[in-house]
Parts: C-alpha cells; structure tokens; sequence
C-alpha cells in the first residue's frame, strides 16, 4: 500500500519530520509531495493525504488521461515538475469547478482526486484523498470591509473543515480576541460571544449584536467565572504547551463542548505538543491553508457517537 503526503506550502520539512517521528517509511519525495509506504498516519504538516495510490505507466497523453477517467471523474493535479506535460493531460480530464465558497457553506461533497507525473513517462493517482480542495488549498470570497484582520479566514476554513458552525442561541468564548477578527466571525452566524483580552475590541465589532468584552487575561480566566459555553475558540499568541494546559483545565471543568484553538509556533516547531493535541479523544489536529507556522486543533464533542464517548472515558 502507497501513500502520499502533500506538505502545506513552505513546510515540508515540518512534514518530513512528522513522518519520521511517526516511522514512516519514505520511498521518494516529489518536490512537496512524500510518497510512503505502508497505510495513511495522522499527519497534520500535510495539506492533502493521498489514500491508496497507483503507479501508472504514461505512453502519451491521451492514454495517460483515459486511465485517470477510468479511475474516477475529477482530478486536481499538482505540477511541481514536468508542467506542460502535465497540464496536457489535465486538459483533457473532465474540468473541476473551484469557485471561491461564500461561507457559511459545506465543504464540496464530490470525490477529488490527485495526481502527479513523477516523470514523462510515469503518473502517480489517487482516487481518494482527505481533502476535498484541490491540493489541499481554500478559496473563499473575501470581506474586506467588516473583520479587522485577516484572522477571519482561519476560523472561516476550520469551521468548514468541521462541517459545522455556531449560530442563534449557542454561546461562545473567544480567547484573546482582540482586535476581533474572530468575534466578528461568530457575531455574524449569530452567537452571542464573550470576547476575553486585556486589549479592546476594534470598536466595530465591540458594538455588533451579542459581543461582550472582558478585558481580563485569558490564562487567569476560571471556567466557574463563565458559565457553560457551547465552543470555545482561541488565536492566543503563546507556546503550545500552554496553551495545552489551558484547554485541559477547560475539559477539565467539563463547560465547554466544542473547541477550535491555533497552536502557534515560536520558532522550532513544538512537535510534542502537537501530538499532545492529536492524542486528545476525538479531537484533530490540521495545517489549514490559511494557516502560518502553526496549526489548528479542533474538536467538537456533541459529534461523538455513545460507544465514542466510551472510549475516550466520558
């Protein structure tokens, strides 16, 4: 069995070093793409995971594109070499709408494959992959008037990894929050938020309809203080490590049933913490395309099935 591992733009080594620790054993590297022996691992450094790849022989362009269509219809290609002659061949695959998504929307529910030539005369393909988004990259149509910072599309895009958001009537707190970026996001599905930072708000999201603002530090925030909340969300600069002590002293207080949280790394990659996170019951942890040096951990536990919640000893 063969699989592969799309590294997120300009972090390949990340990956590479993901893999290692997990013992993966590397057959070749592809520019960005890590092809492996053996069945797919977590691995939160890649953009994309190629499920069960095949090998397939490339006598001309047109064989090369009847053998894909035989697999399935769509395909998203990733070119780091051989570029023209890889874009013949696409060119005669089915074309893949990419639209940029007006969230709140669904992530696209038709299979996308990937693919690669290795070399002229060789393809590597698979029928299945774990992100729906062409190598792993989200478009969507920007606002760029109401949210104060770029923030915004980090929690659009995890949201959307999810498959769910908060709306009417669910509560939420929002760690670090100023300027607000992410306030303004979960303001705009109709949350009522409690926004936690020693800075203000940006005035226009301090005034929208169910914020609130607490200018206290969010470490020294006690569950008890709050009240039940339905997520909690954090884009707290901080080590990871701490930031895993506050999510666990959340779960702990057993308030909170959704979390989305960035791991932001300072300098040297915290590869621990991060797999501190992804050992968390039920939780995921993923290199949005949005995304810098860091990651985002996600787990929404209202998901869980009862055998589920068994196993993770709730």
């Amino acid at each position: 069995m063969i699989t592969a591992y799309l590294a997120a733009e300009g972090f390949a080594d990340q990956l590479r070093e993901e893999l290692r620790r997990g013992g993966v054993s590397l057959v070749l590297r592809h520019e960005r793409l890590f092809v492996c022996d053996g069945p797919a691992v977590t691995a939160a450094w890649a953009a994309n995971v190629w499920y069960d790849c095949q090998e397939l022989p490339v006598e001309s362009i047109g064989s090369a594109a009847k053998a894909l269509r035989g697999l399935q219809r769509n395909w998203a290609m990733y070119a780091p070499r051989h570029h023209r002659r890889a874009a013949l061949i696409q060119e005669r695959l089915p074309h893949v709408s990419a639209k940029p998504i007006v969230f709140p929307a669904p992530a696209p529910a038709a299979p996308l494959g990937s693919w690669a030539l290795l070399a002229p005369d060789r393809l590597l393909a698979a029928a299945r992959c774990r992100s729906p988004f062409a190598n792993g990259a989200v478009a969507f149509v920007e606002d760029k008037t109401g949210p104060p910072n770029r923030a915004y599309l980090k929690l659009w895009e995890a949201l959307l990894r999810l498959g769910r958001w908060p709306g009417p009537g669910e509560r939420c707190l929002d760690l670090g929050a100023s300027p607000g970026g992410w306030t303004w996001v979960l303001a705009k599905l109709g949350a009522e938020v409690i926004a936690v930072d020693k800075a203000p708000l940006d005035p226009k999201v301090a005034v929208m309809p169910g914020v609130s603002w607490r200018g206290d530090s969010a470490f020294a925030l006690e569950p008890g203080s709050v009240g039940p909340v339905d997520w909690l969300f954090s884009d707290i600069v901080c080590y990871p490590e701490r930031l895993l002590r506050l999510v666990e002293k959340w779960r702990a207080a057993g308030t909170v049933r959704n979390f989305v949280c960035t791991l932001k790394f300072q300098g040297a990659t915290d590869h621990e913490s991060a797999a501190a996170f992804a050992a968390i019951c039920g939780g995921q942890v993923l290199h949005l395309h949005h995304n810098k040096h860091e990651l985002t951990f996600m787990l929404a536990q209202e998901a869980h099935a009862p055998g589920d919640r068994a196993r993770c000893g709730r």
